[in-house]
């Protein structure tokens, strides 16, 4: 018998390896806030059992926020990100090598808003100066954006104390108890909000093309999976099934109802209140990329806004063309 079994296990092996089935190594994949929107494909690619499917072994661990999840990488804890292609500009002009493989947020979704006890203080980007704003954590995504709308608006960043709160319940608490006086947050956060204080004031929306395009001038990518230009070199396999994995989700997302995608997410994430987790699904469904490219102009967009608010990125002469690849989306598109 048990030869038999033995007998067996060998042919199952053979057979996934004369398929293309055999499970590559196991890759360690940072989130910077797994339960935000913004991280959705990402999460319901492990939901849906697309990255097994994709022959690849992910293990999701859930930081606080982007700085965070890109610590354990450069550190070596962890393999690939998942957060935000800015950070691959921005390590560029220190000399960091980093690159995204494959992009799943068409737009950053970022939402600077005033806490609900701040309304009457804080009528403008400029009435932020001398003030608390909330950020995901210091370093992240959300802190590069407060610092560009701050500088965008005449205000020194210096200015301005900025306070790490998280992305989910936590910084809806900080706002809510008044403890800073607006946030940059991301959904559901922001719906959760905008349904329990209807005059919620919001100051900027990247939530749409149109909001994207009015705050920066040109589309800006979001989220995507990247990591060290050497970690993509030394396992092609494993990045290549991580980018069909992200596709399937992102043609499934574009094909099911916001009801449909929140009844496959994790319980914790959606939280009780079912209803405004759906609305604010609603709201983010455009953020989603439907074929997973970088587009250059958007690349050069995200180098633009640096640009503006850091020296050090302005005169580092980065090569975008280093910062992200399309090769892998390519070649799932040729498959």
């Amino acid at each position: 018998m048990t030869s038999l079994f033995s007998r067996l296990a060998i042919a199952l092996a053979a057979f996934m390896l004369s398929s293309g089935m055999a499970m590559a190594d196991k890759v360690t994949l940072a989130i910077g806030g797994a339960s935000c929107l913004c991280y959705l494909p990402t999460v319901l690619a492990n939901q849906l059992g697309e990255y097994k499917k994709a022959g690849v072994d992910v293990e999701l661990v859930a930081f606080k926020g982007g700085s965070e999840s890109l610590k354990a990488v450069v550190g070596g804890s962890a393999d690939v990100v998942s957060g935000y292609f800015d950070h691959c500009v921005n390590l560029a002009a220190k000399g960091q090598h980093l690159q995204s493989f494959v992009v799943y947020d068409r737009f950053p979704g970022l939402v600077l808003v005033v806490s609900p006890k701040h309304n009457d203080a804080i009528k403008s980007v400029r009435d932020l100066a001398g003030k608390k704003v909330g950020v995901s954590a210091p370093g992240s995504s959300t802190d590069f954006f407060l610092k560009y709308l701050l500088s965008k608006n005449g205000v020194d960043p210096n200015a301005v104390g900025v306070i790490g709160v998280g992305l989910g319940g936590s910084a809806v608490a900080a706002m809510e108890q008044g403890e800073i006086d607006a946030a940059v947050m991301l959904d559901p956060a922001v719906t959760i909000l905008a349904a329990k204080y209807k005059d919620l004031r919001i100051l900027s929306d990247t939530r749409s093309q149109k909001d994207t395009l009015a705050v920066f001038g040109g589309e800006y990518p979001g989220g995507a999976l990247y990591t060290k230009a050497e970690w993509i070199a030394a396992h092609p396999k494993e990045v290549q099934g991580m980018t069909n994995a992200i596709l399937a989700t992102l043609k499934w997302i574009h094909s099911h109802t916001p009801e449909e995608i929140a009844d496959k997410m994790p319980p914790e994430y959606v939280g009780k209140d079912k209803a405004t987790y759906i609305a604010a699904l609603k709201n983010t469904l455009p953020m989603y990329s439907s074929d997973g490219k970088m587009d250059p102009k958007g690349a050069q967009a995200v180098l633009d806004v640096f640009s503006q608010s850091s020296p050090a990125v302005k005169n580092a002469h980065i090569d975008l063309s280093k910062t992200y690849t399309n090769k892998f989306v390519e070649a799932a598109k040729g498959m």
